[in-house]
C-alpha cells in the first residue's frame, strides 16, 4: 500500500510538467525563482485566503517559462494551491521521497521559520526522461500565514551555497 501511495503520488507531482512544455523553451532562472516567490508571498500576506484561487489559473501570472509558483500549508502538510495540477492540493506528500530517499517535502516546510527563504535540492525526473535530474525549489514563509510560497528550476550546475547568496 505505501508504494502504491508513493507511485501514485509521483504520477500526481511528474504529470503538471506535460502541461507546461509551451512555456519550457525558456528556462527560468535562480533569481526570477526568488523574485516571483518574494512577490507571491507579498502578494498572499496582503491578499489572504482570497488570493489563494490567483494561484490555480495555469495561465496566470505565476506561470512563467518552465516554472509556476505553489502553495504550501506545513500546518497541515498538504498543498494548498497548485496551478498546473490542482489534484495535488489537500494530499498529504510529506512522506514522499526522491530516488536518493531525501523526504524533500518535509524540508520544504523548514522554510516556515526562516524569513529569507529556503533552497531545497532533490533529484527529480524531468517530463520525457527516465534519469531524475538535480531540481532546486526556493521557498518562502508569506507574513502573517501559514503558508510558504515555492517555485523550483532544473540546474545541475549551481550550488545551494551559491543560491542562498542570491536571497
Amino acid at each position: 500500500m505505501k508504494k502504491t501511495k508513493i507511485i501514485v503520488l509521483t504520477a500526481l507531482f511528474l504529470l503538471p510538467f506535460k502541461l507546461i512544455e509551451v512555456h519550457a523553451q525558456e528556462k527560468a532562472t535562480p533569481q526570477e525563482v526568488i523574485q516571483k516567490v518574494k512577490e507571491a508571498s507579498e502578494f498572499l500576506s496582503k491578499a489572504g485566503e482570497e488570493g489563494l484561487k490567483e494561484f490555480m489559473d495555469k495561465n496566470g501570472r505565476w506561470v512563467w517559462k518552465d516554472t509556476y509558483i505553489f502553495i504550501m500549508y506545513c500546518k497541515a502538510l498538504t498543498v494548498t494551491a497548485h496551478p498546473i495540477k490542482p489534484k495535488l492540493i489537500g494530499k498529504n506528500l510529506m512522506g514522499l521521497k526522491d530516488v536518493t530517499g531525501k523526504l524533500f517535502f518535509a524540508e520544504f516546510c523548514k522554510a516556515e521559520g526562516n524569513p529569507k527563504g529556503l533552497w531545497v535540492e532533490y533529484m527529480w525526473q524531468k517530463v520525457d526522461e527516465k534519469m531524475p535530474s538535480r531540481k532546486i525549489s526556493f521557498l518562502m514563509q508569506v507574513p502573517g500565514t501559514d503558508y510558504q510560497a515555492a517555485a523550483g528550476i532544473y540546474d545541475e550546475t549551481i550550488s545551494l551555497e551559491e543560491l542562498n547568496r542570491l536571497k
